[in-house]
């Protein structure tokens, strides 16, 4: 298989959709219509009660960290309120732009573009960007929200922990979309008629930075950054810590969600920060499913899905040696063993790029271990 080119408007993004993998049908676990509809059913009340201690924390921490500054007490506040800034809100955005976290509309909406701004992605782009993320997941050059590339570059895996390179991307594409809209590679899945959005969110977004830094300018401090905008960078560790996990060493080019997701058991404490996105493979068979719901579908389908990882460590005792491999070969990927109670893989041979071993066409489940 020759090198992979992720760019939307390459090779790779034509191959995807000459050869079927673009917008493909992908498996799903059987679920009883009773059940899922069960699963499926919206309320607001989980998210109401997550949102006030998010908010209520948030404020809370932020609000200590400017009674204390510039002492060094304040800096435990400022740890607590930048993880919930700069990694609580990748999740809020992900969940509310599906509509599900919240039965109300307005709610969804609200926390999707307060956690938008906060994570420094456009929420007019980011809504499209992720539809297409499910639509193809990890199908290469048409996926924009693939975390790792192979072969990995580990060096920015490890800077962007703090936030480093989302941060230099997002400033001069935040001036693009603010002059002239969506960039090309952003026209090839944000709809035409949401263009002048992505124009009017991106200038408000810039609006508000050049108000903030123009308030430190005249406070000679940098507290107002403190609160808005430098959390994305100290507080993103553990939203990279967790998302790498999502599909980071597993397969791509695939149509079954149980060889590129990773489901991994956590604690309470990064649950709620993750919103539950840790029953990954969970949430891209079945995205309409509300976060709070994810362990009882987890429970109802588990016989059918690879065994979750048993921790955060765990799971990188796993896909770290797996990324240290695919810089050697960048064809290498975890299978993921499924129970005997699971239903096989499927393997579409048509769907495999060209120039793939013949020897690598069979079935993931069939393959010699590695």
């Amino acid at each position: 298989m020759g090198k992979r080119d992720y760019s939307l408007l390459g090779p790779d993004a034509r191959h995807a959709v000459d050869t079927g993998l673009a917008a493909a049908e992908w498996y799903h676990t059987d679920v009883p219509r009773k059940v899922m509809k069960a699963l499926m059913q919206r309320t607001d009340g989980p998210a109401l009660r997550d949102s006030v201690i998010l908010f209520g924390c948030m404020i809370t921490f932020a609000g200590i960290g400017i009674a204390l500054w510039p002492s060094w007490w304040s800096a435990p506040f400022w740890l607590a309120y930048g993880v919930l800034y700069g990694s609580a809100s990748d999740s809020r955005w992900h969940e509310c732009g599906h509509g599900t976290a919240f039965r109300t509309p307005w709610m969804n909406d609200a926390v999707y573009q307060i956690a938008s701004f906060m994570i420094m992605r456009n929420s007019a782009t980011w809504r499209w960007s992720h539809a297409r993320h499910h639509t193809d997941t990890y199908i290469v050059g048409r996926d924009p929200e693939i975390a790792v590339m192979r072969p990995p570059e580990l060096a920015k895996v490890v800077l962007n922990f703090f936030g480093i390179l989302d941060v230099l991307r997002f400033f001069p594409n935040l001036i693009h979309n603010a002059l002239s809209g969506p960039t090309a590679a952003e026209r090839t899945f944000v709809p035409q008629s949401e263009w002048t959005r992505v124009q009017r969110v991106a200038q408000v977004h810039l609006a508000i930075y050049a108000a903030t830094l123009a308030l430190a300018l005249w406070m000679g401090s940098i507290l107002p950054l403190m609160v808005i905008g430098l959390p994305r960078l100290y507080g993103a560790w553990h939203h990279v810590m967790t998302g790498l996990l999502q599909h980071g060493g597993l397969a791509d080019n695939v149509t079954d969600h149980r060889l590129n997701s990773r489901t991994v058991l956590m604690n309470p404490v990064s649950r709620f920060v993750y919103w539950n996105m840790n029953y990954h493979v969970e949430h891209h068979m079945f995205p309409m499913v509300p976060y709070h719901a994810l362990p009882r579908l987890h429970a109802a389908i588990r016989h059918d899905l690879p065994a979750p990882n048993r921790s955060i460590l765990q799971g990188y005792a796993e896909m770290w040696p797996a990324f240290r491999r695919q810089l050697r070969n960048e064809d290498y990927f975890l299978k993921r063993a499924l129970p005997p109670t699971a239903k096989p893989y499927r393997c579409d041979l048509h769907r495999l790029s060209p120039g793939t071993p013949v020897a690598d066409t069979a079935p993931p489940h069939a393959l010699p271990a590695e």
